[in-house]
């Protein structure tokens, strides 16, 4: 009993126990039991969106027209179980944070209640070690020895009213723990989940790669092209000036009409019909690339004096990343200290920048649907951070994600 507080301590530091390095707890940075309680709900509501996600994605896959298209949604619905691992995971993570400051709280209550217990122990096994023959020999030992046992009579049913507390204590200790192994049983399986999935997700890219017959021939060129753009670029902000400038320039000649046969009669031919300006249209459904903790918002100046453009988030050890929202990737893959990065050109003047990625799936021209993968965090600690922009100037993505 005496050692028991301090085995409750030292159980509350072996929780957060897993087989993934640099895993992310919220109850290691000072947090609060409240924002703990706000991490594991919102990592429920991502695993409930991610799981609907994916069922979804299976649905318009069984229908699919197609070998390719079908691949292509498979992989998105996996890339979704993906996901859905990964707030399960941040959800277990949360729960053992939770339950282990509530140990650190029940075990303080549990060496103040047993302290006087303790000590009541030992005075009675003291006493228990009185040889019986001495005590008979002993002049008054027996008088004494029965106004002992009338005062424990009364003392005894006191000692029970105050260890009553105790022994709720010790199961509330108990219940602690099995909480905790629960916890623990639920991170151990989203890990296991995830990593099944994303072998079965690398499987399905070969299989949309071979699948897509009608890839671009002009795959390489375009690349180049944009890798071109990104050595003449002065900064990120610039190059993604260029690929807005060079994608725009794409879509009017997409535009523009086959040649005209010459008229019979040229004097009679009417003027050409003005160039029609780029529909303007409102910011297209929105959703973060990966799942995780949100450290940076918009507009918020980093220790470098850098106000940010768009939100920062701390993800799980090479987490799965997704396309926001459908467009054409522009560019895809490292650039100077920002690692390997990917924009998206959504059209209408909307673009994406995603930045922090270890690794990056898709390729300069291909056009992504929302939810499709794109690529791959790192190992340790990684920091993803998305813009989006609307031509060129950032833009709020709080609003469109619901996390206001």
């Amino acid at each position: 009993m005496i050692g028991l507080a301090g085995g409750m301590a030292i159980a509350a530091t072996r929780l957060p126990a897993a087989d993934d390095a640099a895993i992310i707890l919220p109850g290691t940075a000072g947090t609060t039991l409240d924002q703990e309680q706000q991490a594991l709900k919102a990592a429920r509501r991502q695993s409930d969106e991610a799981r609907d996600r994916s069922a979804r994605l299976e649905r318009q896959a069984a229908t699919a027209r197609d070998a390719a298209e079908q691949a292509r949604r498979r992989a998105a619905a996996v890339a979704a179980r993906i996901q859905q691992a990964e707030a399960d995971i941040q959800a277990a993570q949360a729960r053992i944070a939770i339950i282990a400051r509530m140990q650190r709280v029940q075990s303080a209550r549990l060496a103040a209640k047993q302290e006087p217990v303790v000590r009541l122990t030992a005075a009675l096994q003291m006493m228990a070690r009185r040889p019986l023959a001495l005590a008979l020999v002993q002049p008054g030992s027996v008088t004494d020895a029965v106004h002992l046992r009338a005062v424990l009579g009364q003392v005894l049913p006191v000692i029970e009213q105050r260890t009553a507390g105790l022994r709720a204590e010790l199961a509330q200790s108990r219940g602690l723990r099995a909480k905790a192994q629960q916890a623990a049983d639920a991170l151990n399986q989203a890990q296991q989940d995830r990593r099944q999935q994303q072998t079965q997700l690398a499987a399905l890219e070969s299989r949309k790669r071979i699948a897509a017959q009608d890839y671009r021939a002009n795959a390489g060129l375009e690349s180049d092209r944009a890798l071109a753009l990104g050595e003449r670029a002065r900064d990120i902000v610039d190059l993604m000036d260029r690929l807005e400038e060079a994608g725009d320039l794409r879509a009017r000649l997409a535009a523009l009409s086959g040649p005209l046969l010459r008229p019979a009669r040229p004097d009679e031919a009417g003027a050409p019909a003005p160039e029609r300006e780029a529909a303007t249209g409102g910011p297209p459904p929105y959703r973060l690339p990966v799942i995780g903790q949100l450290v940076t918002g918009m507009g918020e100046v980093n220790d470098s004096g850098v106000r940010s453009r768009g939100l920062t988030l701390v993800t799980q050890p090479g987490a799965q990343a997704i396309a926001p929202t459908a467009g054409r990737v522009a560019f895809a893959g490292p650039y100077r200290d920002y690692g390997q990065i990917l924009i998206i050109d959504h059209g209408q003047g909307w673009t994406t920048l995603i930045t922090g990625l270890h690794r990056v799936t898709a390729q300069v021209g291909d056009s992504v649907r929302q939810g499709d993968p794109v690529g791959i965090t790192g190992a340790d600690r990684p920091n993803v951070t998305v813009e989006l922009r609307r031509n060129g100037r950032p833009v709020d993505i709080v609003p469109l994600v619901g996390l206001g």
